[in-house]
Protein backbone atom coordinates (compact mmCIF):
# COMPACT_ATOMS: atom_id res chain seq x y z
CA UNK A 1 0.00 0.00 0.00
CA UNK A 2 1.18 3.71 -0.99
CA UNK A 3 1.71 5.84 1.76
CA UNK A 4 -1.29 8.32 2.17
CA UNK A 5 -0.73 12.02 1.32
CA UNK A 6 -0.20 14.24 4.33
CA UNK A 7 -1.99 17.96 3.32
CA UNK A 8 -2.89 20.93 4.91
CA UNK A 9 -6.24 21.93 5.60
CA UNK A 10 -6.02 24.76 2.91
CA UNK A 11 -4.88 22.04 0.53
CA UNK A 12 -7.86 20.11 1.58
CA UNK A 13 -10.32 23.03 0.84
CA UNK A 14 -9.16 23.33 -2.07
CA UNK A 15 -10.09 20.19 -3.72
CA UNK A 16 -13.89 20.54 -3.13
CA UNK A 17 -15.64 22.52 -6.71
CA UNK A 18 -18.21 24.33 -7.50
CA UNK A 19 -21.74 22.13 -7.72
CA UNK A 20 -20.01 19.22 -5.54
CA UNK A 21 -22.22 17.57 -3.01
CA UNK A 22 -20.21 17.76 0.54
CA UNK A 23 -20.46 15.23 3.48
CA UNK A 24 -18.88 16.32 7.03
CA UNK A 25 -19.35 14.35 9.90
CA UNK A 26 -19.95 14.54 13.44
CA UNK A 27 -23.21 14.47 16.42
CA UNK A 28 -23.60 18.08 17.93
CA UNK A 29 -20.67 19.60 19.36
CA UNK A 30 -18.40 16.05 19.17
CA UNK A 31 -16.58 14.57 16.67
CA UNK A 32 -16.54 17.37 13.97
CA UNK A 33 -13.33 18.19 11.09
CA UNK A 34 -13.87 21.84 12.22
CA UNK A 35 -10.75 23.07 10.53
CA UNK A 36 -11.47 21.44 7.15
CA UNK A 37 -15.06 23.00 7.19
CA UNK A 38 -13.21 26.65 9.08
CA UNK A 39 -10.82 26.09 5.81
CA UNK A 40 -13.40 25.50 3.13
CA UNK A 41 -15.23 29.04 4.69
CA UNK A 42 -12.42 30.76 4.38
CA UNK A 43 -11.25 29.94 0.92
CA UNK A 44 -14.98 31.01 0.03
CA UNK A 45 -15.26 34.39 1.65
CA UNK A 46 -11.74 35.14 0.02
CA UNK A 47 -11.57 33.69 -3.57
CA UNK A 48 -15.91 33.35 -3.98
CA UNK A 49 -15.47 29.69 -4.32
CA UNK A 50 -16.34 26.29 -4.20
CA UNK A 51 -20.04 27.87 -4.81
CA UNK A 52 -23.24 26.05 -5.44
CA UNK A 53 -22.69 23.06 -2.78
CA UNK A 54 -24.69 20.81 -1.82
CA UNK A 55 -24.09 20.22 1.99
CA UNK A 56 -25.82 16.50 3.27
CA UNK A 57 -24.93 15.46 6.91
CA UNK A 58 -27.16 13.26 9.33
CA UNK A 59 -27.13 14.52 12.74
CA UNK A 60 -26.93 17.88 14.70
CA UNK A 61 -23.74 19.37 13.60
CA UNK A 62 -22.58 22.71 15.29
CA UNK A 63 -22.86 24.40 19.13
CA UNK A 64 -25.27 27.40 17.83
CA UNK A 65 -21.60 29.23 17.67
CA UNK A 66 -21.08 29.23 14.00
CA UNK A 67 -19.21 25.62 13.63
CA UNK A 68 -19.55 22.91 12.45
CA UNK A 69 -22.20 22.86 9.81
CA UNK A 70 -22.91 26.60 9.68
CA UNK A 71 -19.57 27.45 8.12
CA UNK A 72 -21.23 26.82 4.79
CA UNK A 73 -24.01 29.15 5.74
CA UNK A 74 -22.98 32.33 3.12
CA UNK A 75 -25.00 32.64 0.11
CA UNK A 76 -23.23 31.71 -2.81
CA UNK A 77 -21.55 28.96 -1.09
CA UNK A 78 -24.54 26.79 -0.52
CA UNK A 79 -27.29 25.87 -3.00
CA UNK A 80 -28.59 22.79 -1.09
CA UNK A 81 -28.71 21.56 2.71
CA UNK A 82 -30.23 17.84 3.38
CA UNK A 83 -29.89 17.35 7.23
CA UNK A 84 -31.30 14.74 9.87
CA UNK A 85 -30.85 18.12 12.59
CA UNK A 86 -31.04 22.30 12.38
CA UNK A 87 -31.24 23.65 15.53
CA UNK A 88 -27.52 23.55 16.12
CA UNK A 89 -26.81 25.34 12.93
CA UNK A 90 -29.37 28.81 13.13
CA UNK A 91 -27.49 30.64 10.43
CA UNK A 92 -28.26 27.64 7.86
CA UNK A 93 -31.92 27.45 9.34
CA UNK A 94 -32.28 31.23 8.45
CA UNK A 95 -31.12 31.15 5.17
CA UNK A 96 -33.59 28.11 4.86
CA UNK A 97 -36.56 30.09 5.77
CA UNK A 98 -35.43 33.56 3.95
CA UNK A 99 -35.90 31.25 0.92
CA UNK A 100 -31.74 31.20 0.26
CA UNK A 101 -31.22 27.89 -0.33
CA UNK A 102 -33.13 24.62 -0.19
CA UNK A 103 -33.42 22.76 2.91
CA UNK A 104 -34.76 18.88 3.70
CA UNK A 105 -34.90 17.60 7.27
CA UNK A 106 -35.28 13.94 6.91
CA UNK A 107 -35.35 11.27 9.94
CA UNK A 108 -31.52 11.66 10.80
CA UNK A 109 -31.13 7.61 11.29
CA UNK A 110 -32.46 7.04 7.93
CA UNK A 111 -29.42 9.16 6.99
CA UNK A 112 -26.97 7.39 8.69
CA UNK A 113 -28.51 4.14 6.81
CA UNK A 114 -28.56 5.89 3.45
CA UNK A 115 -24.42 6.16 3.49
CA UNK A 116 -24.35 2.29 3.27
CA UNK A 117 -26.73 2.15 0.51
CA UNK A 118 -25.15 4.74 -1.46
CA UNK A 119 -22.08 2.97 -0.84
CA UNK A 120 -23.39 -0.32 -2.19
CA UNK A 121 -24.72 1.29 -5.44
CA UNK A 122 -28.12 0.56 -3.96
CA UNK A 123 -31.61 2.76 -5.25
CA UNK A 124 -32.08 4.06 -1.65
CA UNK A 125 -33.25 3.55 1.97
CA UNK A 126 -36.46 1.37 2.14
CA UNK A 127 -38.25 1.67 5.07
CA UNK A 128 -41.18 2.06 7.28
CA UNK A 129 -39.88 5.42 8.93
CA UNK A 130 -41.32 8.65 8.61
CA UNK A 131 -44.62 6.96 7.32
CA UNK A 132 -47.54 9.35 8.44
CA UNK A 133 -44.62 12.05 9.56
CA UNK A 134 -43.56 15.60 7.58
CA UNK A 135 -40.74 13.31 5.87
CA UNK A 136 -43.81 11.58 3.83
CA UNK A 137 -44.25 13.15 0.71
CA UNK A 138 -48.24 13.05 0.89
CA UNK A 139 -47.36 15.69 3.75
CA UNK A 140 -44.00 17.42 3.06
CA UNK A 141 -41.47 15.14 2.43
CA UNK A 142 -38.96 16.78 4.53
CA UNK A 143 -38.74 20.23 2.35
CA UNK A 144 -38.63 23.21 4.60
CA UNK A 145 -39.20 26.05 2.07
CA UNK A 146 -41.23 27.36 -1.03
CA UNK A 147 -38.08 26.80 -3.54
CA UNK A 148 -37.58 22.97 -2.38
CA UNK A 149 -38.85 21.36 -5.09
CA UNK A 150 -37.31 18.17 -5.94
CA UNK A 151 -38.95 14.81 -3.97
CA UNK A 152 -36.07 13.31 -2.44
CA UNK A 153 -38.62 10.73 -0.83
CA UNK A 154 -40.78 8.22 -2.28
CA UNK A 155 -44.27 5.91 -1.24
CA UNK A 156 -43.34 2.54 -2.73
CA UNK A 157 -45.22 -0.63 -2.13
CA UNK A 158 -42.85 -3.29 -1.70
CA UNK A 159 -45.04 -7.32 -0.94
CA UNK A 160 -47.76 -4.94 -0.43
CA UNK A 161 -46.81 -3.20 2.33
CA UNK A 162 -46.46 0.77 2.31
CA UNK A 163 -42.75 2.23 2.39
CA UNK A 164 -40.83 5.08 2.19
CA UNK A 165 -37.66 4.93 -0.22
CA UNK A 166 -35.25 7.49 0.39
CA UNK A 167 -33.10 8.36 -2.82
CA UNK A 168 -29.53 7.37 -2.90
CA UNK A 169 -27.28 10.23 -4.78
CA UNK A 170 -23.54 10.44 -5.25
CA UNK A 171 -21.14 12.41 -2.68
CA UNK A 172 -18.11 13.97 -3.98
CA UNK A 173 -16.21 14.48 -1.29
CA UNK A 174 -15.87 14.05 2.83
CA UNK A 175 -14.64 15.88 5.24
CA UNK A 176 -14.16 13.29 8.15
CA UNK A 177 -12.55 13.23 11.84
CA UNK A 178 -10.50 10.85 13.32
CA UNK A 179 -7.74 10.33 16.29
CA UNK A 180 -4.62 8.93 14.60
CA UNK A 181 -3.79 7.86 11.05
CA UNK A 182 -1.03 5.72 10.12
CA UNK A 183 1.12 6.13 7.42
CA UNK A 184 -1.22 4.58 4.91
CA UNK A 185 -4.03 6.34 6.28
CA UNK A 186 -5.59 3.61 8.54
CA UNK A 187 -8.08 5.49 10.97
CA UNK A 188 -8.81 4.78 14.33
CA UNK A 189 -11.24 6.89 16.64
CA UNK A 190 -9.94 6.00 20.15
CA UNK A 191 -10.80 9.69 21.28
CA UNK A 192 -14.15 10.05 19.66
CA UNK A 193 -17.47 10.11 21.26
CA UNK A 194 -18.29 7.38 18.97
CA UNK A 195 -17.57 6.35 15.56
CA UNK A 196 -21.32 7.42 13.88
CA UNK A 197 -21.64 6.62 10.27
CA UNK A 198 -17.38 7.53 9.57
CA UNK A 199 -17.26 4.32 8.13
CA UNK A 200 -20.49 4.43 5.80
CA UNK A 201 -19.61 7.61 4.35
CA UNK A 202 -16.20 7.02 3.64
CA UNK A 203 -17.25 3.80 1.80
CA UNK A 204 -20.26 6.09 0.11
CA UNK A 205 -17.65 8.58 -1.15
CA UNK A 206 -14.97 6.48 -2.42
CA UNK A 207 -17.54 4.37 -4.12
CA UNK A 208 -18.94 7.82 -5.58
CA UNK A 209 -15.73 8.13 -7.22
CA UNK A 210 -15.29 11.28 -5.19
CA UNK A 211 -12.13 11.87 -2.39
CA UNK A 212 -12.15 10.79 1.57
CA UNK A 213 -10.31 13.52 3.58
CA UNK A 214 -9.49 12.57 7.10
CA UNK A 215 -8.76 15.11 10.01
CA UNK A 216 -6.75 13.67 13.00
CA UNK A 217 -4.52 14.77 15.77
CA UNK A 218 -1.62 13.12 14.60
CA UNK A 219 0.42 10.99 12.29
CA UNK A 220 1.95 7.73 13.32
CA UNK A 221 4.46 4.90 12.16
CA UNK A 222 2.64 1.64 10.84
CA UNK A 223 2.06 -1.07 12.64
CA UNK A 224 1.23 0.96 15.72
CA UNK A 225 -2.13 0.84 14.86
CA UNK A 226 -4.57 -2.06 16.33
CA UNK A 227 -6.31 -3.09 13.53
CA UNK A 228 -9.33 -3.89 15.64
CA UNK A 229 -9.98 -0.12 16.20
CA UNK A 230 -9.33 0.96 12.38
CA UNK A 231 -12.93 2.48 11.54
CA UNK A 232 -11.40 3.56 8.01
CA UNK A 233 -9.20 1.57 6.08
CA UNK A 234 -6.38 3.41 4.50
CA UNK A 235 -8.05 2.16 1.12
CA UNK A 236 -10.45 4.45 1.44
CA UNK A 237 -8.89 7.71 2.13
CA UNK A 238 -6.95 10.45 -0.17
CA UNK A 239 -5.64 12.74 2.21
CA UNK A 240 -5.17 12.75 5.96
CA UNK A 241 -4.91 16.78 7.44
CA UNK A 242 -3.24 16.60 10.84
CA UNK A 243 -4.71 19.62 13.10
CA UNK A 244 -2.35 22.91 13.75
CA UNK A 245 -5.15 24.30 16.33
CA UNK A 246 -6.43 21.65 18.91
CA UNK A 247 -9.32 23.97 19.41
CA UNK A 248 -10.48 22.80 16.31
CA UNK A 249 -9.82 19.30 17.43
CA UNK A 250 -11.82 19.34 20.70
CA UNK A 251 -13.79 16.36 21.88
CA UNK A 252 -16.58 18.33 22.27
CA UNK A 253 -16.75 22.03 21.73
CA UNK A 254 -15.73 23.90 24.50
CA UNK A 255 -15.08 20.67 26.54
CA UNK A 256 -12.05 19.58 28.36
CA UNK A 257 -10.91 15.19 27.17
CA UNK A 258 -13.18 13.55 29.24
CA UNK A 259 -11.82 9.47 29.13
CA UNK A 260 -14.68 8.29 30.58
CA UNK A 261 -16.44 8.75 27.60
CA UNK A 262 -14.21 6.49 25.22
CA UNK A 263 -13.33 3.97 27.22
CA UNK A 264 -10.10 5.23 28.69
CA UNK A 265 -11.41 4.87 32.26
CA UNK A 266 -14.84 4.73 33.98
CA UNK A 267 -15.48 7.15 36.86
CA UNK A 268 -17.43 6.41 40.37
CA UNK A 269 -21.14 7.39 39.77
CA UNK A 270 -21.71 7.70 43.45
CA UNK A 271 -20.83 11.28 43.73
CA UNK A 272 -23.45 12.65 41.52
CA UNK A 273 -25.88 15.53 42.34
CA UNK A 274 -28.95 15.27 42.29
CA UNK A 275 -31.86 17.95 41.50
CA UNK A 276 -34.03 19.66 44.01
CA UNK A 277 -37.72 18.86 43.34
CA UNK A 278 -38.91 20.72 40.22
CA UNK A 279 -41.38 20.36 37.73
CA UNK A 280 -39.20 18.81 35.22
CA UNK A 281 -38.11 16.29 38.38
CA UNK A 282 -42.23 15.51 39.10
CA UNK A 283 -41.84 14.81 35.34
CA UNK A 284 -39.03 12.48 35.51
CA UNK A 285 -40.43 10.57 38.91
CA UNK A 286 -43.62 9.87 36.98
CA UNK A 287 -42.07 8.72 33.97
CA UNK A 288 -39.30 6.82 36.11
CA UNK A 289 -42.71 4.85 37.28
CA UNK A 290 -42.92 3.00 34.22
CA UNK A 291 -39.30 1.43 34.52
CA UNK A 292 -39.34 -2.25 34.57
CA UNK A 293 -36.05 -4.24 35.12
CA UNK A 294 -33.82 -5.37 31.99
CA UNK A 295 -35.64 -2.73 29.85
CA UNK A 296 -33.92 -1.25 27.15
CA UNK A 297 -33.89 3.23 27.35
CA UNK A 298 -33.56 5.40 25.03
CA UNK A 299 -33.88 9.14 26.55
CA UNK A 300 -34.10 12.01 24.42
CA UNK A 301 -32.07 15.56 25.59
CA UNK A 302 -34.05 18.16 28.10
CA UNK A 303 -36.74 16.85 30.31
CA UNK A 304 -36.26 13.12 29.51
CA UNK A 305 -32.83 13.07 31.35
CA UNK A 306 -34.25 13.45 34.47
CA UNK A 307 -35.64 10.18 34.24
CA UNK A 308 -31.72 8.78 34.50
CA UNK A 309 -31.17 10.97 37.53
CA UNK A 310 -34.41 9.74 39.46
CA UNK A 311 -33.55 6.13 38.58
CA UNK A 312 -30.06 6.73 40.04
CA UNK A 313 -30.78 7.98 43.38
CA UNK A 314 -34.04 5.93 43.54
CA UNK A 315 -31.58 3.08 43.16
CA UNK A 316 -33.18 1.79 40.17
CA UNK A 317 -30.77 2.69 37.69
CA UNK A 318 -30.02 -0.83 36.94
CA UNK A 319 -33.27 -1.37 35.28
CA UNK A 320 -32.67 0.20 32.42
CA UNK A 321 -29.96 -0.19 29.43
CA UNK A 322 -29.71 3.38 28.61
CA UNK A 323 -28.97 4.04 24.87
CA UNK A 324 -28.01 6.91 22.87
CA UNK A 325 -28.57 6.97 19.10
CA UNK A 326 -24.80 7.81 18.40
CA UNK A 327 -23.92 5.00 19.35
CA UNK A 328 -23.24 4.19 22.99
CA UNK A 329 -24.81 1.45 24.83
CA UNK A 330 -24.80 1.56 28.63
CA UNK A 331 -23.52 4.25 30.83
CA UNK A 332 -24.68 7.23 31.57
CA UNK A 333 -25.88 9.32 28.42
CA UNK A 334 -24.15 13.43 28.56
CA UNK A 335 -26.06 16.48 27.90
CA UNK A 336 -25.53 19.77 26.10
CA UNK A 337 -22.31 19.90 23.49
CA UNK A 338 -21.68 16.66 25.07
CA UNK A 339 -24.70 15.02 23.94
CA UNK A 340 -24.12 11.74 21.85
CA UNK A 341 -21.76 10.41 24.06
CA UNK A 342 -22.36 8.62 27.58
CA UNK A 343 -19.79 8.45 30.40
CA UNK A 344 -18.94 4.51 31.47
CA UNK A 345 -20.44 2.57 28.46
CA UNK A 346 -20.23 -0.54 27.82
CA UNK A 347 -20.19 -0.55 24.17
CA UNK A 348 -20.01 1.93 20.99
CA UNK A 349 -21.84 0.82 18.15
CA UNK A 350 -21.88 2.56 14.73
CA UNK A 351 -24.55 4.84 14.32
CA UNK A 352 -26.42 3.14 11.51
CA UNK A 353 -26.21 -0.13 13.53
CA UNK A 354 -28.15 2.12 16.45
CA UNK A 355 -30.80 3.15 13.70
CA UNK A 356 -31.30 -1.12 12.76
CA UNK A 357 -31.77 -1.70 16.75
CA UNK A 358 -34.18 0.64 17.48
CA UNK A 359 -35.88 0.59 13.72
CA UNK A 360 -36.91 -3.24 14.52
CA UNK A 361 -38.34 -1.95 17.62
CA UNK A 362 -35.34 -3.05 19.96
CA UNK A 363 -35.94 -0.07 22.34
CA UNK A 364 -38.62 -1.07 25.20
CA UNK A 365 -39.11 2.75 26.33
CA UNK A 366 -38.35 5.75 24.61
CA UNK A 367 -38.70 8.98 26.63
CA UNK A 368 -38.59 11.54 24.45
CA UNK A 369 -39.46 15.49 24.63
CA UNK A 370 -43.12 17.21 24.54
CA UNK A 371 -43.16 20.66 22.48
CA UNK A 372 -46.24 20.49 21.07
CA UNK A 373 -49.05 17.67 20.94
CA UNK A 374 -52.77 17.47 19.46
CA UNK A 375 -56.09 16.11 19.58
CA UNK A 376 -55.23 13.10 17.59
CA UNK A 377 -51.70 12.62 19.70
CA UNK A 378 -49.82 13.97 17.05
CA UNK A 379 -46.15 15.84 18.66
CA UNK A 380 -44.02 18.35 16.85
CA UNK A 381 -40.47 19.27 18.24
CA UNK A 382 -38.99 19.79 14.74
CA UNK A 383 -40.69 23.31 13.38
CA UNK A 384 -42.26 26.48 15.43
CA UNK A 385 -43.25 29.22 13.59
CA UNK A 386 -39.98 30.85 12.33
CA UNK A 387 -37.62 27.85 13.74
CA UNK A 388 -36.71 24.97 12.49
CA UNK A 389 -35.42 22.41 15.17
CA UNK A 390 -35.20 19.35 12.89
CA UNK A 391 -36.11 15.41 13.66
CA UNK A 392 -33.21 14.05 14.17
CA UNK A 393 -33.34 10.73 15.35
CA UNK A 394 -36.79 11.63 17.58
CA UNK A 395 -38.73 9.84 14.38
CA UNK A 396 -36.86 6.46 14.15
CA UNK A 397 -37.19 6.24 17.91
CA UNK A 398 -40.63 6.99 18.31
CA UNK A 399 -42.01 5.20 15.54
CA UNK A 400 -40.56 2.03 16.65
CA UNK A 401 -39.97 2.20 21.13
CA UNK A 402 -42.27 -0.64 22.43
CA UNK A 403 -43.86 1.62 24.41
CA UNK A 404 -43.16 5.76 24.33
CA UNK A 405 -43.41 8.29 26.48
CA UNK A 406 -43.61 12.28 25.81
CA UNK A 407 -42.03 14.14 28.47
CA UNK A 408 -42.51 17.93 29.14
CA UNK A 409 -44.06 20.74 31.32
CA UNK A 410 -48.37 21.34 30.38
CA UNK A 411 -47.33 25.05 29.22
CA UNK A 412 -44.36 26.33 28.75
CA UNK A 413 -42.57 29.98 29.13
CA UNK A 414 -43.08 31.32 33.04
CA UNK A 415 -44.50 28.18 34.20
CA UNK A 416 -43.63 27.99 38.47
CA UNK A 417 -44.88 25.55 40.41
CA UNK A 418 -44.45 24.45 44.28
CA UNK A 419 -45.57 21.87 46.51
CA UNK A 420 -47.05 21.35 50.01
CA UNK A 421 -48.11 17.64 51.78
CA UNK A 422 -47.98 16.05 48.55
CA UNK A 423 -50.01 18.61 46.37
CA UNK A 424 -48.99 20.63 43.22
CA UNK A 425 -50.11 24.22 43.51
CA UNK A 426 -49.48 26.33 40.17
CA UNK A 427 -47.99 29.51 41.22
CA UNK A 428 -47.47 31.13 37.50
CA UNK A 429 -49.10 29.66 34.66
CA UNK A 430 -46.49 29.49 31.68
CA UNK A 431 -47.37 31.59 28.21
CA UNK A 432 -47.63 29.11 25.84
CA UNK A 433 -50.19 25.70 25.22
CA UNK A 434 -48.02 22.72 24.60
CA UNK A 435 -51.49 20.78 24.06
CA UNK A 436 -53.05 22.28 21.02
CA UNK A 437 -55.48 21.89 18.35
CA UNK A 438 -52.95 20.85 15.22
CA UNK A 439 -49.69 20.72 15.58
CA UNK A 440 -47.25 22.92 13.84
CA UNK A 441 -45.45 19.85 11.85
CA UNK A 442 -45.85 16.19 12.82
CA UNK A 443 -43.18 14.95 13.39
CA UNK A 444 -45.04 11.68 15.48
CA UNK A 445 -47.75 10.44 14.36
CA UNK A 446 -50.75 9.36 16.51
CA UNK A 447 -52.79 7.82 13.82
CA UNK A 448 -49.44 5.77 12.63
CA UNK A 449 -49.20 4.74 16.67
CA UNK A 450 -52.84 3.38 16.41
CA UNK A 451 -52.33 1.48 13.26
CA UNK A 452 -49.17 -0.26 15.06
CA UNK A 453 -50.85 -0.75 18.51
CA UNK A 454 -48.00 1.61 19.82
CA UNK A 455 -48.87 2.18 23.65
CA UNK A 456 -48.14 6.03 24.35
CA UNK A 457 -48.25 8.08 27.01
CA UNK A 458 -47.83 12.07 27.67
CA UNK A 459 -46.45 13.00 31.03
CA UNK A 460 -46.51 16.35 32.75
CA UNK A 461 -46.38 17.55 35.88
CA UNK A 462 -49.83 18.03 36.69
CA UNK A 463 -51.37 15.52 34.15
CA UNK A 464 -50.86 12.03 32.31
CA UNK A 465 -52.73 11.93 28.94
CA UNK A 466 -52.83 8.38 27.40
CA UNK A 467 -53.69 8.16 23.31
CA UNK A 468 -56.36 5.72 22.18
CA UNK A 469 -57.85 5.05 18.93
CA UNK A 470 -60.62 7.46 19.13
CA UNK A 471 -58.33 10.19 20.80
CA UNK A 472 -56.21 11.26 23.90
CA UNK A 473 -57.57 10.88 27.07
CA UNK A 474 -56.50 12.28 30.33
CA UNK A 475 -56.09 9.74 33.10
CA UNK A 476 -54.34 11.02 35.83
CA UNK A 477 -54.27 14.51 37.49
CA UNK A 478 -51.68 15.69 40.32
CA UNK A 479 -53.02 16.22 43.88
CA UNK A 480 -54.36 19.76 43.97
CA UNK A 481 -55.06 20.56 40.44
CA UNK A 482 -58.36 21.60 39.43
CA UNK A 483 -59.02 19.70 36.34
CA UNK A 484 -61.14 22.06 34.49
CA UNK A 485 -59.08 25.76 35.23
CA UNK A 486 -55.88 24.59 35.33
CA UNK A 487 -55.98 21.28 32.48
CA UNK A 488 -58.91 21.66 30.45
CA UNK A 489 -59.14 25.76 30.22
CA UNK A 490 -55.23 25.55 28.97
CA UNK A 491 -55.62 23.28 26.11
CA UNK A 492 -56.25 23.67 22.92
CA UNK A 493 -58.70 20.64 23.13
CA UNK A 494 -60.82 19.18 25.30
CA UNK A 495 -59.64 15.69 26.25
CA UNK A 496 -62.07 12.39 26.35
CA UNK A 497 -62.21 11.12 29.87
CA UNK A 498 -63.38 7.87 31.31
CA UNK A 499 -64.96 8.97 34.33
CA UNK A 500 -62.84 10.50 37.21
CA UNK A 501 -59.20 10.49 36.15
CA UNK A 502 -57.36 8.86 39.23
CA UNK A 503 -54.78 10.86 40.78
CA UNK A 504 -51.08 10.87 40.83
CA UNK A 505 -48.91 9.51 43.37
CA UNK A 506 -48.84 11.55 45.99
CA UNK A 507 -44.71 10.88 46.82
CA UNK A 508 -44.19 12.44 43.64
CA UNK A 509 -44.66 15.92 44.90
CA UNK A 510 -42.96 15.47 48.22
CA UNK A 511 -39.00 16.21 48.46
CA UNK A 512 -38.03 12.92 50.31
CA UNK A 513 -36.92 9.57 48.02
CA UNK A 514 -40.47 7.56 46.92
CA UNK A 515 -39.12 4.64 47.43
CA UNK A 516 -39.15 2.79 44.30
CA UNK A 517 -36.65 0.42 44.68
CA UNK A 518 -38.91 -1.39 46.97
Amino acid sequence: MSKVSIITAGEAAALVGDSMTVTTSGFVASDMPEALSKALEQRFLETGSPRDLTLFYAAAQGNRDGSGADHFAHEGMTKRVIGGHWNMVPLLGRMVLENKIEGYNLPQGTLSQLFRDIAAHRVGTITHVGLNTFADPRIEGGKLNSITTEDLVEVVSILGEEKLLYKSFPIDIAFIRGTYSDENGNITMEHEVASLESTSIAQAVRNSGGKVIVQVEKVVKNGCLDPKLVKIPGIYVDAVVVCEDMKDHEQCVGCEYDGSMTGDFSVPLSSLTYPKLSAKKIIGRRAAMELKSDSVVNLGIGVPEYISMVAGEEGIGDYMTLTVEAGPVGGVPQGGPKFGGSVNPEAILDQPYQFDFYDGGGVDYAFLGLAQADSRGNINVSKFGPRIAGCGGFINITQNAKRVFFCGTFTAGGLSVSFDNGELQIVSEGREQKFIKQVEQITFSGEYANKTGQPVLYITERAVFELRKDGVYLIEVAPGIDIRRQIINQMGFVPKMDGQPKLMDSRIFREELMGLAK
